[in-house]
């Protein structure tokens, strides 16, 4: 109750029992402001991840409402698309926060924590403290009606992050979002000496229930920073709150291999990794550096979004079980059934046989808000198809091996995306340093200054994308920021004398220019946006 709990990089910091404190206190605020509408079953959340933020959602909890965490790495334009789909009159957001990213929402009204605060009387603080301090939580549910929550009620709404399409707006119940949480305290040994360091939005599920509800949720710390690309500041928080586990990208670990110092994180004990693959020879690098080796995870937003995650021995609750394979993404978390269909006839495969992942379980999204024919495309007797490829060996050890949606049909032929950004990625490498060769130069060197949801650096030199053809039926473009020393046709000729197709083969002017390659908040490539680029490409270079 009394020790620390929540904080941020603006010094902010919130006991459990003061966060509870505060979190009343703020739920009386926005029903005096009108926020908790009768008529309006959801509120927006426009906030980086912050103690601010965390005060936000709980508020909104306390008042029976469903949080809808708005994604500000999006256009004003698509953050409006969810606002309007969502039905939401009212955003909880910042001055300070609208001062880094500006964005205007005429069809809501915006409500400010600086105003809110201001607001708090005597009065408010005294009825929260008495039930922050003095009421038996039976009580305090009560009186509060949260006892009449369901199990399958509406939580909270999730866009997806659009990089192969518009954002789809995910419903998960509070069942959802407890079995998630719940499957990652079965696995994982959590002191509570350990304090998380929360760089991930909460508009992202990884971010929304990895840091957000997991370190409520259980005996652990959490200190946030809004920015994941700003090393100075995230290095001083590490080393000063004495970070223990990191939930990132493998983007972000590149960077803080690159920008921190090995003291920053002398502390941190486990890195548990997902949204994109982690590869080899940065978890190896990683390792070196800072003593903790990433372990990866996967999971999507439908999922709540826990499939699968590695337990490396020293953290696990099952030490005498394996739970850690590299190259793998894990064995399935508690709770969660899963299964590898042919995707022509949906027929289960055979251990060791790669095709369709399918996953059946209480962390299955309730479905796509407005949308149920998107919801029936994708959940079949309750089972949800995740559209990447995977080989579950015998132990039960997930491997993705590809992404439905990236792999294109060419003169009828299946060809993969990824394994030819794979073999350009090679070529362009060859002979060059890589980010782990000299993977540091101090936090103190140039930080990364940028808005918020704006990346200026990538790993990714290359990436594949497909746009319509009237002969094959699809054409590759090849979106790249650099090809080294090599020309477009040194590149082709590269992947032919390594034995590529010719049908694999991009022609020379389908190889187009970026300054950076496109990425999401979260790190990961963004595809919408890189075959919105080829399109536009393609177009003019036809005119």
């Amino acid at each position: 109750m009394f020790r620390p709990k929540v904080g941020d990089s603006t010094d902010k910091r919130l006991s459990g029992g003061m966060l509870l404190l505060a979190a009343l206190v703020l739920s009386r605020l926005i029903r005096r402001a009108g926020v908790v509408d009768a008529r309006q079953s959801m509120i927006g959340v426009l906030l980086p991840p912050s103690a601010g933020a965390v005060l936000a959602n709980l508020a909104i909890g306390l008042n029976r409402k469903v949080v809808v965490n708005l994604s500000y790495a999006l256009t004003a334009e698509q953050i409006e698309h969810c606002v309007r789909t969502c039905g939401i009159t009212h955003v909880i957001t910042s001055q300070r926060f609208l001062k880094r990213k500006p964005l205007e929402l005429p069809a809501v009204k915006m409500i400010f924590m600086e105003d809110l605060e201001k607001q708090a009387t005597w009065f408010d603080k005294l009825i929260a403290a008495l039930q922050a301090y003095c009421m038996p939580l039976f009580l305090l549910q009560r009186i509060l009606q949260l006892n009449s929550l369901k199990d399958d009620d509406l939580m909270t709404v999730l866009f997806t992050s659009g990089t192969t399409g518009p954002p789809k707006g995910v419903m998960l119940s509070n069942k959802n979002v407890l079995a998630s949480v719940d499957a990652i305290r079965q696995l994982y040994r959590i002191d509570r000496d350990d304090v998380t360091l929360g760089i991930l939005p909460f508009f992202h599920a990884f971010g929304y229930s990895g840091t957000l509800w997991l370190p409520l949720m259980s005996d652990m710390a959490v200190v946030y920073h809004y920015d994941p690309f700003s090393t100075k500041a995230i290095s001083k928080l590490a080393a000063q709150s004495r970070v223990t586990v990191l939930f990132a990208t493998p983007t972000f670990l590149r960077l803080y291999l690159r920008r921190c110092k090995a003291e920053d994180f002398q502390t941190l004990d486990l890195a548990i990794v997902g949204a994109e693959k982690l590869e080899a020879d940065l978890a190896v690098a990683f390792s070196e550096k800072f003593g903790a080796t990433p372990v990866e995870g996967y999971g999507t937003t439908e999922l709540s979004p826990w499939v699968a995650v590695n337990v490396p021995l020293h953290r696990s609750l099952h030490p005498t079980v394996e739970g850690s394979r590299p190259g793998t993404v894990g064995r399935p978390v508690p709770g969660v059934e899963v299964r590898v269909v042919d995707p022509e006839t949906l027929t289960e495969e055979k251990s060791g046989q790669i095709g369709l992942l399918q996953v059946k379980g209480p962390t299955v999204m309730l479905g796509y808000l407005d949308n149920p024919e998107k919801t029936s495309e994708v959940i079949r007797d309750g089972w949800y198809n995740t559209g990447d490829f995977v080989r579950i060996d015998d132990e039960g050890f997930i491997a993705i091996t590809g992404r439905q949606s990236r792999f294109s049909k060419i003169g009828g032929e299946t060809v993969p995306h990824e394994r030819i950004e794979q073999l350009i990625a090679t070529v362009v490498l060859e002979g060059s340093s890589t980010a782990t060769a000299s993977p540091a130069t101090g936090s103190d060197s140039a930080d990364s200054s940028h808005p918020i949801g704006e990346v200026p650096i990538t790993e990714t030199p290359v990436v594949v994308t497909a746009i319509p053809d009237a002969k094959k039926g699809e054409r590759l473009i090849v979106v790249y920021q650099t090809l080294g020393q090599h020309t477009p046709s040194e590149v082709i000729a590269q992947l032919s004398k390594q034995g590529l197709p010719n049908l694999w083969l991009p022609r020379p002017n389908d190889f187009v220019h970026v300054e950076t390659i496109p990425l999401t908040s979260m790190g990961k490539v963004d595809l919408g946006q890189v075959r919105e680029i080829a399109c536009e490409r393609s177009a003019s270079s036809n005119h």
